[in-house]
């Protein structure tokens, strides 16, 4: 394995991730940027004073919209390695098959080139046989708490504009506003993966390991 992966340079066998993490960063200075300018406009329109790009960097505005869309890709992701476990979808390439166990269902097997965890076994292997989704479900709640802050500390920001006090972050988590952020969020996540777990049935994409071979029957399940 690892000859061939050096027969590669680091951005070939690297691409993936790093044409993604470059959009990422692409994307995430953009919005700072347009939200710095937005928040502004906002404060300006009601006579407040406008702040620095640094300090809206660190507001409740720009922590929201963050962990907001941060929340719901890794609940999208948490919930999609859980339920494609049990769950089947026959005909689709996101489905394992409906009738027989696959790779992903052996028992791990100690050999000199396994991860350590499968090496050591025990409680490591356990946790390490669902680190993936533990990961992601750690990510999920760490981003939905900044997100619940981020949007408490902007709608305080907005009472003190409006010359009412500030409300408790128990108070702030009753009220519809926080929860209309959330699931607006999380139903196009669910959306999203529904699409592709169907779309896959009856569409290809030639070279996608997303997408079954261009002439794979329909009903053919998984890839």
């Amino acid at each position: 394995m690892k000859k061939i992966a050096d027969e590669h340079s680091f951005f070939y066998r690297n691409g993936l991730t790093i044409f993604f993490l470059s959009l990422f960063i692409l994307t995430l200075f953009a919005q700072g940027f347009s939200g710095w300018k937005t928040h502004n406009r906002d404060l300006k329109d009601e006579h407040a004073a406008e702040i620095s790009l640094g300090s809206y960097l660190q507001s409740g505005h720009f922590i929201s919209a963050t962990f907001e869309n941060f929340e719901s890709e890794f609940l999208q992701m948490a919930l999609y390695v859980l339920v494609t476990v049990a769950l089947r979808q026959i005909g689709s390439a996101e489905s394992k098959q409906l009738d027989r166990a696959e790779e992903v269902d052996r028992e791990p097997k100690p050999s000199p080139e396994a991860p350590w965890p499968v090496r050591k076994g025990g409680w490591i292997l356990k946790i390490y046989s669902n680190s993936l989704s533990i990961c992601f479900a750690i990510l999920f709640l760490a981003s939905w708490a900044m997100h619940l802050y981020g949007s408490w500390q902007n709608h305080n920001v907005e009472q003190l504009i409006k010359g009412l006090p500030k409300e408790s972050v128990s108070a702030y988590l009753g009220e519809a506003e926080f929860w209309f952020e959330t699931f607006q969020n999380w139903q196009s996540e669910f959306l999203s993966v529904a699409s592709i777990v169907f779309l896959t049935i009856y569409l290809r994409q030639k070279g996608s390991p997303e997408s079954k071979p261009v002439d794979a029957p329909d009903m053919e399940t998984g890839k």
